[in-house]
């Protein structure tokens, strides 16, 4: 009976000891940091690794010191120029104090979305819809700004903020469409016109040089000429001015080559108005050159 009871003492003790590390032990991570509580007050805190401690008299908190994803849901916000969006976010924190995310707030994670929405409100809200759209980056950078002076106290950093859907109504879609085909148009009716206002000086240009030089004009219309010809099949149709020209440079050439006959024969049988008489044969002259 006595070594029963002496065993089952043994055994009791073993299981209370046991016991006793189990609520003893604790082990922190690397990227944890833990707050230790004794009888209610903060006594400092524990490094990751293997951590002991009184057990009913100390309480070991562990905080992460990760960084941590949070998505903004989606809220309906009116713009300052009065449209009704649907705009949501992501915010990106971390811890830095892990004494005061303990002691300072009851919930960190739940009080950084809740401002992080009524900051989205009030940032978004100052803006108009065009700003909105193409300003993020500096909607981004103010409501980071908010944030990080809310949670500073509670011993976080809001790292980065990002809008990160921006919902319309259709028929904003629709009116925002037809304003961009407008720009759209407007862009290539001023496009064409400064195009029209190039060609028109350089034809004025071409037109001063073709005055100095009349020809050129009658050498430009055989280049086209000849360019419309390279299909076989095609119908030239002479401008009149171009068989006018064709007219005149043939009496030109005619000209040019009576005058250079005429140089040609001795000065004075052209004087004399001489012939020169060739003998017949059989009664019929064989040839006969006037002057």
């Amino acid at each position: 009976m006595q070594m029963s009871g002496l065993l089952t003492v043994v055994v009791v003790l073993v299981v209370l000891v046991l016991l006793g590390l189990a609520l003893s032990v604790r082990i922190v991570q690397q990227y944890e940091r833990g707050v230790l509580f004794r009888l209610g007050r903060v006594v400092g805190v524990r490094e990751p690794g293997l951590r002991l401690i009184v057990p009913l008299i100390e309480v070991l908190r562990r905080v992460s010191l990760r960084i941590v994803t949070m998505p903004i849901q989606s809220q309906g916000i009116i713009t300052r120029d009065n449209v009704s969006v649907d705009v949501s976010a992501v915010a990106y924190y971390r811890v830095v104090d892990a004494t005061k995310s303990v002691v300072a707030i009851e919930n960190v994670a739940a009080a950084i979305n809740q401002i992080a929405q009524t900051s989205l409100r009030k940032v978004v809200g100052q803006h108009t819809l065009d700003e909105t759209l193409a300003e993020t980056d500096r909607i981004n950078v103010d409501i980071r700004e908010i944030l990080d002076v809310q949670t500073e106290d509670w011993g976080v950093v809001v790292t980065l903020v990002e809008l990160k859907d921006i919902q319309l109504p259709e028929s904003m879609k629709r009116a925002m469409a037809r304003q961009a085909e407008a720009e759209r148009e407007r862009r290539a009716k001023i496009i064409a016109a400064e195009g029209e206002a190039l060609a028109a000086d350089q034809l004025g240009a071409a037109s001063d040089v073709m005055m100095a030089h009349p020809l050129a004009l009658q050498l430009r219309n055989l280049q086209s000429l000849v360019e419309i010809g390279v299909d076989k099949n095609t119908t030239v149709v002479f401008p009149a001015p171009l068989m006018s020209t064709i007219g005149e440079l043939g009496s030109f050439l005619a000209r040019e080559t009576a005058a250079a006959a005429a140089t040609t024969l001795p000065l004075p049988d052209r004087a004399a108005g001489a012939s020169i008489h060739i003998p017949t044969t059989n009664g019929t002259p064989a040839s006969t050159a006037t002057g």
